[in-house]
């Protein structure tokens, strides 16, 4: 197995519209919320409610109703941004 399926978030929390994970390995690794829409728009107290899951490979923002791999973060899979639609 790869690092960065074996690799997990201990400590989670948001920094000037960043998510801010601390890993298993001491490592803290950041991403602009703005990657993920349903984070982009949300008011920072909803943002901030965040919690680590499945044993530190996942994040969960129950109100927003998303979820995030940290393996994803770590290898820098984001969603694509929507292609504006053709008139």
């Amino acid at each position: 197995m790869d690092e960065q399926n074996t690799t997990t978030a201990t400590r989670c929390w948001i920094e000037d519209s960043r998510v801010c994970l601390e890993l298993d390995d001491q490592r803290v690794v950041s991403f602009p919320a703005s990657k993920y829409p349903l984070l982009s728009n949300a008011p920072a107290e909803q943002l901030s409610k965040v919690e680590i899951q499945l044993n530190g490979r996942a994040l969960r923002w129950e109100k927003l109703d998303e979820d995030i791999l940290v393996a994803d973060v770590l290898l820098g899979n984001f969603p694509k941004p929507k292609e504006p639609a053709l008139a």
